[in-house]
């Protein structure tokens, strides 16, 4: 129940900031305090400290201008390819299996905030799958925004902490989770493309 709680709360967190997101806050603040995660307090503090243009400015930054923080899980191992599109269609699948009803429009199949809310609210066994299938782009994700200075690296890094085993320390260790030689590269140049399925 924990993991789903953190993984609710990300999948607000990590989409784009609106009033809703303000109303929400005392409700995530108070859902991560019955379960005793901290590691959001810092952000939550952010939020809560910060107007909301300068939230949504913020946002853009971090989000929006650098491929460095995608939040689509397939970018980082299928980029921009063909095989993409067979990709997405199966995350597409696995919503449908589970009866899970996705407005995609304005958004792929992949996207982070969509992907945690199922995990947390629809199926958690499928999300869970997805989540652990993708961890290596979580991973990217996460040092990216460390290495970056956002805030947004706890909440990424909180999600990564809802799965099994430790997060590897840098990006050649992520690299040693994938397995294989590079044959292609997208985005950070790190992932092999299709290199771990």
């Amino acid at each position: 129940m924990r993991a789903r709680v953190v993984r609710q709360a990300a999948s607000y967190l990590l989409a784009y900031p609106d009033e809703r997101l303000v109303e929400r806050l005392p409700t995530i603040r108070a859902a991560l305090a019955e379960h005793r995660v901290t590691s959001l307090d810092e952000f939550l503090d952010h939020l809560a400290a910060t107007p909301l243009r300068e939230l949504e400015r913020q946002y853009v930054d971090v989000f929006d201008l650098s491929r460095r923080h995608a939040l689509y899980l397939s970018y980082w191992t299928d980029g921009d390819t063909r095989r993409r599109g067979e990709v997405l269609a199966g995350f597409k699948a696995a919503y449908r299996a589970s009866g899970f009803l996705v407005d995609t429009a304005g958004e792929l199949p992949d996207y982070l905030p969509m992907v945690l809310e199922f995990a947390a609210v629809a199926d958690p066994e499928a999300g869970e799958a997805l989540l652990r299938e993708y961890r290596p782009s979580l991973e990217l994700l996460r040092i990216g925004l460390v290495e970056d200075h956002s805030p947004y690296a706890d909440v990424v890094a909180a999600v990564c902490a809802t799965l099994p085993g430790p997060s590897p320390k840098d990006r050649a260790a992520v690299q040693a989770m994938v397995g294989g030689p590079p044959t292609e590269t997208v985005g950070l140049d790190l992932l092999p493309i299709g290199g771990y399925r």
